[in-house]
């Protein structure tokens, strides 16, 4: 079967992408999967139906996979797949859940009773890196919300906390839907977590989803950086960066630095820096400029993981919340498993503490100095294989998605069946393609 045309599908898959946790990263993780299933050969669906608007953001300048739009829902095959952020919290039908129905609800329910629930199969992109126990989460919103550290340490031993766990893993089972049978809850992260695992076992556990090849040339540009500034404290670092760079020495060749994001702010003139804001472009020019830069300050979780497909130095920025002492940083949960990873591999402690102070908005001047000054300091970062330690065969999400739509597409059993043996053993329903 070819996506270019070929013998009716055995499968019919559908993209269902929106915006969940706040960040734009859902979108493309969706369409991440769709490029790879399109290139191994895998016709793609986008089923809205008749009257119902794309969610808000989805219509912009994404790298979309080839992909047919339908407004009538049409079944070709006898088998399908979704692919969809969250699937409990974004697509569950309606009558599954309570209050506001997510973006793909209404689709999802007519998807069901079009081809029967036992023949779909969802799959759900769940939070990267982010595997913590129903424990590890309560601490982890409270910091977040601002308690300090040992008020944390006070509230977690009190009996009280024993019910306000079990409260939080109550509710994240029911929004995440582990109790549907039909779902695979797909779990991308750098490290894997035995705790999260005995907690949730219905969660699959993987590496990262792999960004594609980028076009152009790898060839760094020398003393240039770009700058994806989508955290709303990004002005925060800006000025950092300016003050950094302002106390270079008359006559020094300046650093520039490109920044994209969702809004503009004010970038501080220096006297060692030159910025520049980069206008809307398409997914090819910017990953064009990604590539080619000598340096790349990235947040979130697609555009780390394209740094680390890159290879080569950057430096990690996801947003800091209130001030001073109680300064407190924006879901670090991305980079902190990056770094624990990066120990086990030996991976240069010096670097890993650079790397974890300014993603603190600490000695942000003097990293970032080193980072534009020392080529020894740009040589340290390893390659990519230093950043995944999970179980063997499942380092690649990607190729094990592929792997398992080919195994749907052929397998006698019913959706339930298969998503319980895929659960059991992700890594090895691949491997006996």
């Amino acid at each position: 079967m070819s996506a270019h045309g070929g013998p009716r599908p055995r499968l019919d898959i559908y993209l269902q992408p929106a915006v969940v946790g706040g960040g734009l990263g859902d979108i493309e993780e969706v369409l991440a999967v769709g490029r790879r299933l399109w290139l191994a050969g895998w016709p793609l669906r986008l089923y809205r139906a008749e009257g119902r608007r794309l969610p808000e953001p989805v219509e912009g300048p994404w790298g979309w996979p080839p992909v047919r739009r339908l407004r009538n829902l049409g079944v070709r095959a006898p088998r399908a797949l979704t692919v969809t952020p969250w699937w409990g919290v974004s697509a569950a039908p309606a009558a599954e859940r309570s209050g506001r129905p997510g973006d793909w609800s209404e689709e999802t329910a007519r998807l069901e009773r079009a081809y029967g629930t036992d023949r779909v199969v969802h799959l759900s992109l769940e939070e990267f890196a982010r595997t913590w126990t129903s424990r590890q989460q309560t601490r982890e919103r409270w910091r977040e919300g601002g308690v300090v550290a040992t008020d944390i340490a006070r509230r977690i031993s009190r009996p009280s906390a024993v019910g306000e766990i079990r409260a939080f893993r109550d509710a994240y089972r029911t929004w995440r839907a582990f109790d549907r049978p039909n779902v695979i809850h797909l779990y991308t992260g750098f490290l894997r977590s035995p705790a999260f695992q005995h907690e949730f076992p219905e969660a699959v556990q993987t590496g990262p989803l792999w960004p594609g090849r980028l076009p152009g040339s790898r060839q760094a540009r020398a003393g240039r950086w770009v700058w994806y500034a989508s955290p709303s404290s990004s002005d925060r670092l800006a000025r950092r960066l300016a003050h950094g760079f302002s106390a270079l020495p008359k006559g020094s060749h300046p650093l520039r630095i490109e920044v994209r994001g969702p809004r503009r702010f004010e970038l501080p003139p220096a006297r060692g820096l030159r910025w520049s804001w980069r206008d809307p472009s398409g997914p090819r020019e910017w990953a064009q400029a990604f590539a080619r830069a000598e340096l790349r300050i990235v947040t979130g979780s697609r555009t780390l993981l394209e740094a680390l497909s890159v290879g080569g130095p950057f430096l990690y920025f996801n947003g800091v919340l209130d001030r001073g002492r109680r300064t407190r940083r924006h879901r670090p949960e991305k980079i902190d498993a990056l770094l624990r990873t990066w120990r086990r591999h030996g991976v240069s402690a010096a670097l890993c503490a650079d790397l974890s102070d300014f993603s603190r908005l600490r000695r942000v001047e003097a990293i970032a100095r080193k980072a534009w000054k020392s080529e020894a300091w740009r040589r340290t970062f390893p390659d990519r294989s230093a950043a995944v330690d999970v179980l063997p065969g499942r380092e690649d999400a990607g190729t094990l998605i592929t792997g398992w739509v080919s195994a749907w597409s052929r397998s006698s059993e019913d959706a339930p069946a298969f998503v319980r043996r895929l659960r059991a053993s992700p890594g090895g329903l691949a491997s006996r393609l």
